[in-house]
């Protein structure tokens, strides 16, 4: 299978990129910038042409591909204007899945993102652990976005029944050399209350792209992609209490369990996270 990842030079993209190499996938990636290669293509995903041009065939680098990680984007709020966030994001993302379609690519795997359960979690989630049974709470434009894309995804595929896209609802993406920064977060609970305490090893990150091109069946699903703990020692009943008196707790919490609830991704992608801060 060859696979296209926009995004591919970014910090969850290169390791996709990296990981899905490793395993024997033919990877062309595309970005704005990188190394030129005979797997990358630079490309500008706010124009639709290029993207087109892009995805279809590139002389001496491809000839078309057969599925599709869409990563690249603003990757956070108050990184640009709000208005730049919105217009970037949303035509890049409406390019990527509306040139798929045209080109006849049936496989779309992409980076949504744990915003759209409301974080920054100032107004308090529902009831804990959270999952995908809630409607969207987009509290920022980049997380509105994000739900945007998910509408979009929506119709696309009722559109194209043959067409399987999974949104991933990535937690806050780390890398091995970010884990030395996590024992202070036990110092103050409400350091990392904005996500109840998730994060996402990118590893486990392409692992969950690679189960969503291999087993995601056709139509939309959304799925929270976070790693199997969080970023704390301390037990997850203390965090809670001290954090969320007030919210409605949902089953066994575990002692250092995610509270950003994987079982969905587990039972129906096979997920199966293997990489822990604990183990650096």
């Amino acid at each position: 299978m060859r696979i296209a990842v926009t995004g591919s030079t970014g910090k969850l993209g290169s390791v996709v990129v990296r990981e899905l190499r490793d395993a024997g996938y033919d990877v062309i990636g595309l970005d704005v910038q990188g190394v030129r290669d005979s797997g990358f293509v630079q490309v500008d995903l706010t124009d639709y042409g290029q993207v087109v041009d892009a995805l279809g065939a590139v002389t001496d680098r491809h000839n078309g591909v057969d599925a599709l990680v869409h990563l690249a984007a603003i990757p956070a709020p108050g990184i640009r204007p709000d208005v730049a966030t919105f217009h970037h994001n949303i035509a890049a993302t409406f390019n990527v899945f509306w040139a798929a379609t045209r080109l006849g690519i049936e496989r779309i795997a992409y980076a949504s993102s744990e915003t759209v359960l409301g974080l920054p979690f100032d107004v308090p989630p529902p009831y804990i652990p959270v999952d995908e049974e809630y409607p969207a709470r987009p509290e920022s434009t980049y997380s509105l976005v994000k739900h945007l894309e998910e509408q979009m995804a929506v119709q696309l595929v009722r559109w194209n029944p043959q067409l399987s896209i999974s949104a991933l609802r990535f937690s806050n993406v780390m890398n091995p050399e970010d884990y030395a920064a996590f024992p202070a977060f036990d110092e103050d609970a409400s350091l990392r209350k904005w996500n109840l305490w998730g994060y996402i090893d990118a590893r486990d990150g392409a692992q969950a792209i690679e189960r969503a091109l291999t087993v995601g069946k056709p139509g939309f699903e959304q799925y929270i992609i976070a790693a199997a703990d969080t970023v704390m020692s301390r037990p997850n009943a203390e965090l809670v209490a001290e954090v969320f008196p007030d919210v409605p707790l949902r089953g066994d919490l575990g002692v250092n369990d995610t509270l950003l609830s994987i079982e969905k991704a587990r039972r129906e992608l096979g997920y199966d996270p293997q990489h822990s801060w604990r183990q650096h």
